[in-house]
């Protein structure tokens, strides 16, 4: 019937090697991806430039929106080097990170980062290597900290540091952040993703950079920014969920109540919400995923998260479109789970005390009362479909807009089709409008019902006042 999966949650599918033709991309669509990821801590710009054409090329003969936004590296803290490449530590040894640039040994090491060194204090810890050593502050000076080891095991070259304990006073966007996103906004590219936000001021930096219509994603993967969380919403458009640094700074037994506590939190704001990281990593070699990982990605979708993301697996996998049937599958059943209804019905947030919000209230009830095929709301800004997508309505969401942008944000959320088309004029317009694009684009047919939500004055963002139930065929 459609030209898209009747699955209400979103699928990310993260561009590379294996998946970077025109032809990959648009088999992962046909599949299930909704969004796809382009990952800026790998790849040139040459490499990237190519896979949004060949994303924009994809969407040009599916004729539908595809989203598509570049997730920034952000700031990275290593280790120098060692005269030996690495050394060995016991449990309990002592080791000076300090701001020497000469290769190190057993008793000190370069620490390239003099605000880590100004950041820390006694008893906190340094995660080196994913959290595979495990040091922690004994004395900190001017210019280097002591630490122990807490753990047996190797300091090497240049290893990722984390500092789960304190919040560093650094930006959240590097000057490759900086170079990155103005290749990326030039390329046409309309939304981005902040990695390592701790804090409010990092999304308004980001915010002055990108410019007002840039959708901007918070990844939540360091402890500092569950501290600031109500804030980051605040200021975010969206928010993931990025298991895979959370994990490392956090004791791995804390992180499923965080996802949740996140997920329920986006969804109280209306924020559309990512689960992310290792949801199917089995699938990086193998056609098919453990059981615990399909459980994992079902678990996301009962919580009610409007996207779940692919990294590896379809990036450099070697089953990049199993990867996003697999995924599609999963959604698709959990959806057909009475229990999954039951959820989203019982989570639903309350309505807050304007016109939009009173509206999409109102077609959530409306539409199971006269059996309605769809919601079909008319969104200038986007922020009427995000409200319509907040009620979890047991009928689509098609979401009409004139603006290409607006449409392939909205491919994030949740239960959302969006439609690009011209804007009405009058009431007659717009109901003609709605049932000609939407029957056109395989969205409804001949007899269906439908709920349609509007503003008047037409195309004025803000302004949704209007409910009309209209029959696909009959008179306007």
């Amino acid at each position: 019937m459609t030209q898209t999966s009747s699955k209400q949650a979103k699928i990310i599918a993260t561009l590379g090697p294996s998946s970077s033709s025109v032809e990959m991309v648009l088999a992962l669509a046909k599949a299930g991806a909704n969004v796809f990821r382009l990952n800026f801590s790998h790849g040139d710009y040459e490499e990237h430039a190519a896979r949004i054409k060949a994303v924009r090329l994809a969407e040009k003969e599916l004729g539908r929106p595809l989203g598509m936004f570049m997730d920034l590296q952000g700031p990275k803290f290593r280790l120098g080097t060692f005269v030996e490449g690495k050394v060995y530590l016991e449990k309990g040894q002592s080791i000076k990170f300090d701001l020497n640039s000469a290769a190190g040994d057993e008793n000190r090491v370069h620490l390239p980062h003099p605000e880590i060194i100004n950041a820390l204090s006694e008893g906190d810890r340094l995660l080196i290597d994913d959290g595979k050593m495990i040091m922690r502050v004994s004395k900190v000076d001017e210019d280097r900290v002591i630490a122990f080891a807490e753990v047996d095991g190797y300091l090497s070259d240049r290893k990722g540091v984390s500092l789960p304990d304190c919040e560093i006073n650094v930006s959240a966007m590097t000057e490759k952040d900086k170079r990155d996103l103005a290749f990326g906004l030039d390329q046409g590219v309309g939304s981005v993703a902040l990695s390592f936000v701790q804090r409010p001021e990092d999304l308004i930096e980001l915010r002055e950079l990108a410019g007002e219509r840039t959708q901007l994603i918070s990844k939540i993967e360091k402890p500092t920014a569950l501290v600031h969380l109500e804030g980051i919403l605040e200021h975010t458009d969206a928010v993931m969920v990025a298991r895979g640094d959370l994990g490392v700074e956090l004791p791995p037994e804390k992180v499923p109540a965080i996802q949740k506590r996140i997920v329920s939190a986006a969804r109280n704001l209306g924020r559309p919400v990512i689960v992310a990281t290792q949801m199917l990593e089995t699938m990086i070699n193998t056609p098919t995923p453990t059981r615990a990982e399909a459980s994992d990605v079902a678990s996301a979708v009962y919580d009610g998260a409007d996207a779940v993301m692919l990294s590896a697996e379809t990036a450099a996998g070697d089953y990049p479109l199993e990867a996003v049937s697999m995924m599609a599958r999963i959604i698709t059943e959990v959806e057909s789970d009475p229990l999954h209804r039951s959820l989203m019905e019982a989570s639903r947030k309350g309505t807050e005390s304007t016109k939009t919000d009173a509206i999409s209230a109102a077609a959530r009830q409306v539409a199971p009362t006269v059996n309605a095929k769809a919601v079909i709301c008319y969104s200038t800004s986007g922020k009427t479909a995000l409200r319509a997508a907040r009620e979890r309505p047991e009928a689509p969401v098609i979401a009409l807009t004139y603006d290409t942008q607006i449409a392939r944000a909205l491919s994030l959320v949740w239960g959302v089709n969006a439609v690009v088309c011209p804007d009405a004029t009058d009431m007659r317009e717009m109901v003609q409008t709605a049932l000609k694009v939407t029957s056109e684009k395989g969205l409804v047919e001949t007899g269906d019902t439908v709920v349609i939500t509007a503003g008047v004055p037409f195309g004025s963002a803000g302004t949704t006042n209007i409910l009309r139930i209209a029959e696909v065929g009959g008179e306007a």
